[in-house]
């Protein structure tokens, strides 16, 4: 007898993987920039992908040993990754378990954390890995910058029992700073990248670039490190740079430093989305294959009372630039992931993401195939996690997502979610629990 899933009825999340699952007849969207194709089956061996073969090519004997999702007129997806979250800064279990559980129901596979209290994030990490909660994988970073960032306090709220700058995921670095030692330090935390962060200079941005890729680190940072600039950034060889507007310090002849005062930047010439120091930058940025992590959706009015995103001031870069910067970039080839770096009201009942996603359609002008790059394969690169998810091919994680209508015609469509896969566990969206108030307190 042929076990068949009804789409319409509720699981749980934490329910173990079938030994085959056999996703039939489905459109597919495969995130490698292949144009859609259909009546296509992916096969699923527990968290990995077997097989992904036309329909009429499937070996018949699988229907009597798999357990079969029969997707015939569905939209099939690569599972979405959000590539910059803040789950612990403060570390707040409640808000940091309901965001995520918005983000797993609402297709979002798997997430980039850039930089907090390592000790709550991993936690998080191993519950969502062995099903204690419902919850996207977790990736993150170690933070590095120089002595004078650790007056942030923010600092302060992700270091408690330890003194800022001097504890392992939070580092302070001079240039008298054992980097071998540190970089190993970081990466006893299990995280995958270290994040560098402000008050750094061109050089120390290079040394620890070297010696966290030596170690096997990937290394993210601020795309301006006050000293150093954007350019100065990508040279140092960082593999992505965050926040598109801080990319207007790209034109001054100097940059100051983390603690000097800052001169106001001319909007205006970026409004165009043909800034010249740009043009030069983004082209190296596309040679050395450097991500942008825009985050314009950070830059928008609804994130006027953040409690944890440092404060806009008049006048300042906001979702308007950052978007026409992010626009130019897209058009001069540069790789642009997908990260939030904010959370919505606890009414919201969509990941965050697709905040970021209309932002990357609406002020940058990206195409909606471009967009669901940015938020599958570029995401998995910018995570480091290419081989393992991204896109739907045999070998990698079964992180998908199965939408009753095309995302490519219309990115609303996003929002019409009927099942989330990861690592081969099913999250049907009749079965998500609305948020509540007071499950978002730290924005």
């Amino acid at each position: 007898m042929v076990a068949t899933v009804g789409l319409a009825a509720a699981s749980e999340p934490a329910a173990p993987a079938q030994d085959i699952l056999l996703f039939r007849n489905a459109t597919l969207f495969d995130g490698t920039g292949r144009s859609p194709t259909y009546n296509m089956d992916v096969i699923v061996e527990g968290e990995r992908i077997k097989q992904v073969v036309p329909d009429a090519n499937l070996d018949p004997g699988l229907l009597q040993k798999a357990k079969i999702v029969d997707v015939r007129g569905r939209f099939l997806m690569p599972g979405m990754i959000d590539a910059h979250v803040h789950l612990a800064t403060p570390p707040n279990r409640r808000q940091a378990e309901a965001v995520l559980r918005r983000d797993i129901f609402g297709g979002v596979t798997a997430v980039r954390d850039m930089a907090d209290d390592l000790r709550a994030v991993g936690d998080l990490s191993r519950a969502s890995l062995v099903g204690e909660i419902a919850a996207p994988d977790i990736y993150y970073a170690a933070l590095m910058a120089g002595p004078a960032f650790f007056t942030d306090k923010r600092t302060a709220q992700t270091s408690v029992g330890g003194v800022p700058g001097y504890v392992p995921w939070m580092q302070a670095v001079t240039e008298g700073t054992d980097l071998p030692l540190a970089v190993a330090q970081a990466r006893g935390t299990f995280a995958t990248g270290i994040k560098l962060y402000a008050d750094l200079s061109p050089n120390m941005a290079g040394r620890i670039t070297a010696e966290a890729h030596r170690q096997h680190m990937k290394v993210w940072a601020h795309a301006t490190l006050y000293p150093a600039k954007p350019s100065d950034v990508v040279a140092a060889g960082v593999d992505a740079i965050s926040h598109a507007c801080l990319l207007i310090r790209e034109p001054m002849a100097r940059v100051p430093g983390w603690t000097e005062p800052r001169p106001t930047a001319t909007l205006a010439e970026f409004r165009d989305g043909k800034n010249a120091a740009l043009a030069r930058l983004f082209a190296e940025m596309v040679r050395r294959g450097t991500i942008l992590d825009a985050t314009i959706w950070a830059y928008s009015a609804d994130t006027a009372g953040s409690t944890t995103l440092p404060p806009l001031s008049p006048g300042s870069c906001d979702d308007a630039i950052g978007g026409a910067i992010t626009g130019q970039a897209y058009r001069a080839g540069v790789a642009i992931d997908a990260g939030t770096d904010n959370v919505a009201d606890w009414t919201d009942p969509w990941p965050d993401l697709f905040h970021e996603l209309s932002a990357l359609s609406d002020k940058a002008g990206m195409s909606n195939g471009a967009i669901l790059q940015s938020a599958t394969l570029i995401g998995a690169r910018a995570s480091g996690q290419e081989r393992d998810m991204g896109s739907i091919e045999p070998g990698k994680l079964a992180n998908m997502v199965v939408l009753a209508h095309d995302p490519l015609t219309d990115l609303n469509n996003l929002k019409s979610v009927v099942i989330t896969i990861k690592r081969g566990r099913l999250f049907e969206r009749t079965a998500f629990v609305p948020l509540k108030e007071g499950d978002i307190t730290d924005r």
